[in-house]
């Protein structure tokens, strides 16, 4: 096929949503992964004209990330783009408060997800012909600099780039390359709660500057077009005024 086929995870909503928007926009077939049904239909709606599917699929899980690939695969012969975006952070309080329970949600969506997706990538992009594709992993600004109360995230979000360095090394003989886009307040639901002020280093509450969703998008897409001997190992796309040079 000459059209190039896309998977993007937790595509209901946000980040997920606006990304795979973009590469549809670009020319992308794309299978919309995450949670809840009625939301992913309501990305592919958003996609009129282009070619969207929906595949409800819980990424901590291993059966159903098998059953997303699988129906990639079914669908359009290949992959050339994965976007692991999917991920969760846990309650904003006192690590000695948090339950076991809700640490492993974090590292079961935000860690285990990502580890599932991408091996599961990097098997059909190993054995398909041409062979190769592209990993994009979602990391965060916490991949480097933690906010309060954020543990579970924050130790997820640096865990993850240590899987893109690992998929961007192990990669290479197949034409497997691993990018990861650190995002630091894209205007999304998840972030609506900083327009009535978030904790800071200090402990102190303030409003934080957000940007718009689409430079994330743009920036995904700008990846996923690059050849396969190109890789931008890290990149960071933030609102230039909020806290992170310096956050502590």
């Amino acid at each position: 096929m000459s059209q190039r086929i896309a998977i993007v995870t937790g595509a209901g909503s946000g980040i997920g949503r606006a990304s795979a928007l973009g590469l549809a926009k670009a020319g992308y077939a794309v299978a919309v992964a995450g949670r809840r049904r009625d939301e992913l239909e309501k990305t592919v709606a958003m996609a009129a004209g282009a070619t969207v599917i929906a595949v409800p699929t819980d990424v901590s899980d291993e059966a159903s990330v098998a059953a997303l690939f699988q129906t990639v695969k079914e669908r359009f012969g290949r992959l050339d783009v994965l976007f692991n975006n999917a991920g969760m952070g846990a309650p904003a309080i006192p690590m000695d408060q948090l339950s076991v329970a809700q640490w492993k949600q974090v590292v079961d969506v935000n860690l285990t997800g990502s580890f599932l997706c991408a091996r599961a990538a990097m098997a059909m992009m190993r054995a398909q012909n041409p062979k190769g594709g592209r990993i994009i992993n979602n990391g965060s600004i916490s991949a480097y600099a933690p906010r309060p109360y954020s543990a579970p995230y924050t130790a997820t979000k640096h865990a993850v780039l240590g899987l893109t360095k690992a998929i961007s090394l192990d990669g290479r003989a197949d034409r497997i390359s691993c990018s990861q886009i650190d995002v630091g307040n894209a205007a999304t639901e998840m972030t609506e709660r900083m327009t009535a002020g978030v904790l800071q280093a200090d402990f102190s509450v303030k409003v934080e500057p957000r940007m718009d969703v689409r430079h994330v998008a743009e920036a995904v897409v700008h990846i996923a077009n690059l050849p396969l001997d190109v890789n931008i190992l890290t990149m960071t796309v933030m609102a230039n005024d909020m806290p992170f040079v310096g956050r502590g």
